[in-house]
C-alpha cells in the first residue's frame, strides 16, 4: 500500500510520520519551494487532542523533541476591554484534564518550530516545490496525482491535506463550499524585549490576552518565550537538540509577542486583503485608534514584514459522500474560524484516526475503501462540532457590529464577564466550554 499526501502542513506531516512508523509507503508533495518557505503563522496552541495524535504518530524521540521545543506554558488567560481594564482572568491550572502528562496537556508552540520538528527525519519522504493540479483514478483502484511541472505519482490512496483552498477538494467535492463570516483578521509579531513586555497588561505577560472594544472588534496577544539557551533539563539547550535532530537548524524562532486584531469587513477598507508590510501594520493601528496606547505601541513596533491579513471563513456542512481512494483531512475538508483554536488540533486528530484505520488495512482487517469510509464517518461528526463551536465563538464576540443594539451588546458582554469572574463555578463552566472541542476525552 502506498499513500500520497498533498500538503506538508501539520496534519499531513503527522499522518506521514504515523504511516512511515507503521511500515506503510508514503510520499508527501508540498508546494512551498523549501522547508523554510512561506509565512505559516506564529503561534498555535496544541491541545490534548493534538498532543495525543502527535504522540501516537511520532517516534518517542521526536515527540520528546516536540515537547522540549514548545514555548513556556501560560499562567493566565485574561479578557480585557480595549483600554486594558480587566473583565475576567482564568488560571490555566483551572482548565480541565491537564494531568501534567505531555499528551494530556496544552502546549504553546511556534508554528515554524513545529514545522521543522515535523520535517526532521522525513527528508526522503517530502518533495518540495511540487504544485498539485489534479488527480486521476484508475480501473484497478489506484490513483495518480499530477503536478504542474508535468510529473506525477501513483499510489493506492490520495490524501488532500492541502489547506482551505484545497485543489483536491475542488475536484473531489466541488459542491463543498466556504462561507465568509464577514470578519477579517490582521496579525503580526513583535520581538519580545523588556520594553515590549512592559507594553502588555500584567495579567497577560505570561499568558494569553483577549481585548474587546465597543465596535465588536477584538484583539489577541500570545507571549512566546522559547526554551533556547538554557542549561537545565533535556531540550532546554538548543545546541543539543540541533545536534540530535539536524533538521531543527532551519528554525530561527525567537521570543516574541504574537498579536492579531479581528474586525468586521464593514469597518475595514475594501482593499484590506491586498495590503502588506508597513501599510498593513498602520491599518491595524488605525482600527484600534482608541485602544490603550500600549497596544498601539506594541503594534507600531512590530515587524512589518511579518504582518498578514486574512479573510475568516468557515466550511459549510457537506452531506456524506461515497468513500473512495481519495480522502481529505484538516482545513482541506473542515475549514473553521480561529475562535476555539481547534483547527490544527482537529487536523492532528484526523491524522491519527486515518493512520489507525490504514494500519488495519495493512493488517488485513479492513479493505481500503472501507477504512476510508469509517474514518470519514467519524471525522464528519467531530469536525462538524468543532466548526460550529468555532463559528459560534466568533459570532458571540461580534454582536457589537450590529447597529443600535451594538452598545447594549457590549454592555451585556462586559457585565457577563465580570459576573463570571466573581463566581468560581461559572468560571469553571466557562473553562470547560473552552476545552470542549479541544479535548475529545473530557467527560
Amino acid at each position: 500500500m502506498k499513500v500520497i499526501i498533498i500538503g506538508a502542513g501539520t496534519g499531513g506531516m503527522c499522518l506521514a510520520h504515523g504511516l512511515r512508523r507503521a511500515g506503510v509507503d508514503v510520499a508527501v508533495h508540498e508546494r512551498d519551494r523549501t522547508r523554510t518557505s512561506g509565512l505559516h503563522g506564529y503561534r498555535v496552541g496544541i491541545s490534548p487532542n493534538g498532543a495525543r495524535a502527535l504522540k501516537a504518530c511520532l517516534s518517542p524521540e521526536l515527540f520528546a523533541t516536540f515537547v522540549a521545543t514548545t514555548a513556556a506554558p501560560y499562567d493566565t488567560l485574561a479578557m480585557l476591554t480595549e483600554r486594558y481594564r480587566t473583565l475576567l482572568t482564568m488560571s490555566f491550572d483551572d482548565l480541565p484534564h491537564t494531568s501534567g502528562d505531555p499528551e494530556d496537556s496544552e502546549h504553546n508552540v511556534s508554528r515554524m518550530t513545529l514545522r521543522q520538528v515535523l520535517f526532521t527525519g522525513m527528508e526522503d519522504v517530502i518533495t518540495f516545490d511540487r504544485r498539485f493540479t489534479h488527480y486521476s483514478q484508475h480501473p484497478d483502484g489506484r490513483v495518480t496525482a499530477h503536478f504542474d511541472d508535468g510529473s506525477s505519482d501513483t499510489g493506492d490512496l490520495l490524501v488532500g491535506a492541502d489547506g482551505a483552498g484545497s485543489p483536491v477538494r475542488r475536484q473531489y467535492l466541488p459542491h463543498a463550499r466556504h462561507t465568509e463570516t464577514g470578519l477579517v483578521g490582521i496579525g503580526g509579531k513583535t520581538l519580545l524585549t523588556e520594553r515590549t513586555e512592559a507594553l502588555l497588561p500584567d495579567p497577560v505577560r505570561n499568558g494569553f490576552g483577549m481585548c474587546f472594544d465597543r465596535r465588536g472588534q477584538f484583539g489577541i496577544t500570545h507571549v512566546m518565550r522559547m526554551p533556547w539557551g538554557g542549561v537545565d533539563g533535556p531540550g532546554s539547550n538548543d545546541e543539543g537538540l540541533v545536534e540530535r535532530w539536524p533538521g531543527l537548524r532551519f528554525d530561527n524562532t525567537t521570543d516574541h509577542v504574537s498579536w492579531a486584531i479581528t474586525t468586521s469587513r464593514t469597518l475595514a477598507p475594501a482593499d484590506v486583503l491586498e495590503r502588506e508590510g508597513a501599510d498593513l501594520v498602520a491599518l491595524a493601528g488605525e482600527l484600534g485608534a482608541d485602544w490603550d496606547p500600549r497596544w498601539l505601541d506594541l503594534i507600531a513596533t512590530s515587524d512589518p514584514g511579518a504582518a498578514v491579513a486574512l479573510s475568516i471563513r468557515t466550511a459549510d456542512p457537506v452531506p456524506a459522500w461515497t468513500p473512495s481512494t481519495v480522502t481529505m483531512l484538516g482545513d482541506a475538508i473542515h475549514t473553521m474560524t480561529p475562535g476555539r483554536g481547534a483547527g490544527a488540533n482537529t487536523a492532528l486528530r484526523d491524522a491519527r484516526e486515518l493512520r489507525d484505520r490504514l494500519v488495519r488495512v495493512r493488517d488485513g482487517e479492513l479493505g481500503l475503501v472501507e477504512a476510508v469510509g469509517e474514518y470519514e464517518d467519524l471525522m464528519r461528526r467531530y469536525s462538524s462540532l468543532a466548526v460550529r463551536e468555532s463559528l459560534e465563538f466568533m459570532n458571540d464576540n461580534g454582536t457589537a457590529r450590529r447597529p443600535v443594539i451594538g452598545p447594549l451588546s457590549v454592555l451585556a458582554q462586559r457585565t457577563g464577564m465580570r459576573l463570571v469572574d466573581r463566581i468560581p463555578p461559572a468560571k469553571r463552566r466557562m473553562a470547560r466550554g473552552f476545552q470542549k472541542v479541544r479535548d475529545s476525552e473530557l467527560v
